[in-house]
C-alpha cells in the first residue's frame, strides 16, 4: 500500500514538474517573442532614439481648463510616412501627420500637414518641414511640428509605407470609401469612387498617388488619412484575443518609442466605445519662391484649427463653438516658425491648389 502511494505522489511530482516546465517556457517564449517585437519596432540608432525621449513630453492640460479636462488623458502623437522604395539610397519623411488621441472620448484626429510647407529650422534657414527628419532624425521632426501646432507631442510613429502592403494582406484587406474615380500611375491601377475593399497593393497604390486625383499633393495627403483611418478601424474592431497577433504584424512597418504591451493597452482602451475620427488638412495654399515650390500656411485657419483639435471637436467645423481654455491659449496654432507670407489671402486666393481642392470624402 505504502509502496502504491510513493509510486502516486512521484507521478503527482513528475505532472507538476512537466506543468512548470510547459509553463515557464511558455513564459519564455512569450518574453522572447515580445521582446522581439521591440526590437523590430524601435530605433537602430540608440543616440536617435535617447534625443527623440528628450524631446517627447508627457500630455499637459491647459492650467485654466476644467478639472474634467484636467484628467483627460488625450495626448498627440506624430506619425510620418517613410517612403523608401526599392533602390532608393535613403527614406523620404512624405507624410507628416498629427494625430489627437483621447481614449476616454473615444476620439481620434488625424490632421495633415503638407510636407512641402515653408518653415524655419534653427541651423538650416528657410526650409520644407519634411526637412526637418533629415536634419535631425525623428527629434528634429517632432520639435518643427510641435512648435508649427503649438502643442506638446507625447508619442511619436514612424510608417513604413512599402511594408504597408503587407500590413493591409494581413488583415485581410481594408475597407475604404474612395473619394473619386482616377487611374493610378503608381503601379497602373484604377480605381471608382465608393466604398470598396482595397488590398495591400491596391491601398499602397491608392495613398501614393498625386498626379491624377484632385489637389495633387493634397489630395494624397487625403488618401493617406483614409488609409490610416482603415487600418485603426480594423484593428480596434478585432476581438480582444487577436490584438496581440495584429499588433506583431504591425510591428514589421513600424518605428515607435510604445512597447508592445503599451501598444496593445491603447487598443483596448478604446474597444467597447464607439469610436469617432475626424480628418483634415493644415489649411495650406501651393506657391513658389526663388524658384523652389512650397506649401504656405493660412494662419487665421489653422489657428482656428488647433483650437478645435484641442478642444476635442470636428476640425473642420468652423461653427463649433471653442472653449476659453483652447481660446486662450496663445500658443495653438501660432506656428512663430512658418515662413510663408503672414499676410496671405491674396496670394492663397491666387495659388494653383488648396487644400480645398480635393475631393470631398464620401
Amino acid at each position: 500500500m505504502k509502496k502504491k502511494k510513493r509510486k502516486a505522489a512521484k507521478i503527482i511530482v513528475a505532472v507538476f514538474a512537466v506543468l512548470f516546465m510547459l509553463i515557464v517556457g511558455a513564459g519564455v517564449a512569450l518574453a522572447f517573442w515580445v521582446s522581439s517585437l521591440n526590437a523590430s519596432m524601435g530605433f537602430e540608432d540608440e543616440a536617435q532614439k535617447q534625443q527623440l525621449m528628450e524631446t517627447l513630453k508627457p500630455p499637459a492640460a491647459a492650467p485654466d481648463a476644467p478639472a474634467a479636462e484636467q484628467a483627460s488623458q488625450a495626448f498627440y502623437m506624430l506619425v510620418l510616412g517613410s517612403d523608401a522604395r526599392q533602390g532608393d539610397a535613403e527614406s523620404r519623411s512624405d507624410v507628416t501627420m498629427l494625430c489627437r488621441i483621447d481614449p476616454d472620448a473615444g476620439l481620434v484626429d488625424l490632421i495633415s500637414i503638407p510636407r512641402d510647407t515653408m518653415v524655419e529650422i534653427p541651423g538650416q534657414g528657410t526650409q520644407k518641414i519634411n526637412a526637418a527628419y533629415s536634419f535631425g532624425g525623428a527629434a528634429g521632426a517632432v520639435q518643427a511640428v510641435s512648435e508649427f501646432a503649438g502643442v506638446d507631442i507625447s508619442h511619436y510613429a514612424e510608417v513604413h509605407f512599402e511594408e504597408l502592403e503587407t500590413v493591409v494582406d494581413s488583415l485581410g484587406g481594408i475597407w475604404v470609401n474612395v473619394p473619386e474615380s482616377f487611374d493610378a500611375g503608381n503601379g497602373g491601377m484604377a480605381f471608382s469612387a465608393g466604398e470598396q475593399k482595397l488590398s495591400g497593393a491596391q491601398a499602397l497604390a491608392f495613398a501614393r498617388e498625386r498626379y491624377n486625383v484632385s489637389g495633387g499633393d493634397f489630395g494624397r495627403a487625403q488618401a493617406q488619412r483614409i488609409i490610416v483611418q482603415a487600418i485603426v478601424r480594423q484593428v480596434l474592431e478585432a476581438p480582444p484575443a487577436e490584438l496581440p497577433s495584429i499588433v506583431g504584424k504591425l510591428a514589421s512597418s513600424v518605428t515607435t518609442d510604445y512597447s508592445v504591451s503599451d501598444l496593445i493597452a491603447l487598443a483596448q482602451s478604446f474597444q467597447g466605445k464607439t469610436l469617432q475620427m475626424h480628418s483634415a488638412a493644415c489649411p495650406s495654399y501651393s506657391f513658389a519662391q526663388d524658384g523652389v515650390s512650397y506649401v504656405g500656411t493660412m494662419y487665421d485657419e489653422w489657428r482656428a484649427m488647433m483650437q478645435r483639435v484641442d478642444a476635442g471637436l470636428d476640425p473642420n467645423d468652423a461653427s463649433a463653438v471653442v472653449p476659453d481654455a483652447q481660446m486662450k491659449n496663445a500658443r495653438l496654432g501660432a506656428a512663430p516658425n512658418g515662413r510663408s507670407p503672414r499676410v496671405y489671402q491674396s496670394v492663397a486666393q491666387n495659388a494653383g491648389l488648396t487644400t480645398d481642392d480635393v475631393a470631398p470624402e464620401q
